[in-house]
C-alpha cells in the first residue's frame, strides 16, 4: 500500500481582518511569517504551518469551528483522487493557491473535511 501522507502540516484560522489576524499571530507566537500575501498569511510554528486566511473568499467562518487542517503530500492530485475512489466527496478540488502551493478538500463518508496542501516552501524539519 502506498504511503501517502507526510503528516500533519497547517491549522488555518480564520479572521475578518487579516492585517489584523496577521499582527496579533505574530505577537502571539513571537514569530514574522514566512509566507505574507492579502489572501494568506502563514506562520512555521514548532515544524508546523499557523495559516491566517480572511473569512471573504473562503467557505469558512471565524471562531468555533473556522479552523482548517491540512495534510501534507507530494502528489495532490493523485492523493486527492485516491480518497475520491475511497468514496469521499469533493468539496474543494486541486488548486493554485499561490507560487508552487496547491491545496485541496475533501468530505469523508460523516462529511468531515480532510484537507490536502503541496508546499514544497514550507520545511517541516527547520
Amino acid at each position: 500500500m502506498p504511503q501517502y501522507f507526510k503528516g500533519l502540516r497547517t491549522a488555518i484560522y480564520r479572521v475578518t481582518d487579516i492585517q489584523k489576524g496577521k499582527e496579533w499571530y505574530a505577537k502571539a507566537f513571537g514569530t514574522e511569517p514566512y509566507f505574507d500575501e492579502p489572501f494568506y498569511v502563514g506562520f512555521e510554528i514548532g515544524g508546523y504551518e499557523l495559516g491566517v486566511q480572511p473569512v471573504e473568499g473562503s467557505d469558512g467562518h471565524p471562531g468555533q469551528g473556522g479552523v482548517e487542517t491540512l495534510w501534507g503530500v507530494d502528489d495532490i492530485d493523485e492523493v486527492y483522487n485516491h480518497l475520491l475512489s475511497l468514496g469521499a466527496t469533493p468539496h474543494q478540488p486541486p488548486m493554485e493557491v499561490g507560487g508552487p502551493l496547491k491545496v485541496a478538500v475533501v468530505k469523508d463518508l460523516w462529511g468531515n473535511l480532510l484537507g490536502l496542501i503541496y508546499n514544497p516552501l514550507f520545511n517541516p524539519k527547520a
